[in-house]
């Protein structure tokens, strides 16, 4: 499982998807999930940097789980998601402050995540908020993104939410460089 982490983690920072301590992930274990801990480096997660902790109550590991935890707990109690990756790529955060909504302009992204809902617009956002939001946005799409902060996706693996946030920030790249071009999207 630590080799998973360490994958998807190191992926997210060497591609621009998430900053030095920005960023979690977690899976589900039964009743418990496995989540990166409050502060962790995704590009260089170590063993002590996982915390297992319950679902739907607190216990003594609770305190060092990232900061999302509740996020994450709220997903898992609400949809069959196996996997959640909450990033801060670049062009989708800033896309998310002019856009309602995300609609990428290529085939790939149209394929995989046709449309990508905003939570937030027109409110403060905070660490944490958007708790039941999120999960039940994440009962129909794969990824939805909270406007100014970042996108949280679904998946049965890392590796699929991991995939579906790398697609995001390519199609939300892409749709800035039309933008900036002049061109409508």
């Amino acid at each position: 499982m630590l080799s998973q982490f360490q994958t998807i983690g190191s992926a997210l920072f060497t591609q621009g998807l998430a900053t030095s301590c920005s960023g979690n992930l977690s899976v589900r274990l039964g009743d418990h999930l496995l989540i990166t801990r409050r502060g962790s480096m995704l590009g260089s997660i170590k063993e002590g940097d996982l915390v297992e902790t319950y679902i739907d109550h607190n216990d003594q590991a609770t305190p060092w789980a990232s900061r999302e935890l509740a996020v994450h707990r709220s997903i898992y109690k609400n949809t069959s998601t196996l996997a959640v990756v909450h990033a801060h790529p670049s062009y989708a955060v800033a896309l998310s402050f002019v856009e309602k909504e995300i609609i990428p302009c290529d085939p790939e992204g149209k394929l995989v995540l046709p449309k990508v809902p905003i939570l937030g617009i027109d409110q403060e956002v905070k660490v944490g908020c958007f708790i039941e939001e999120i999960a039940e946005a994440l009962k129909q799409v794969k990824l939805v993104m909270v406007r100014g902060h970042g996108s949280f996706a679904a998946g049965q693996l890392l590796e699929e939410a991991y995939y579906y946030t790398s697609v995001l920030e390519h199609s939300c790249r892409l749709c800035y460089m039309l933008k900036v071009l002049g061109v409508k999207v």
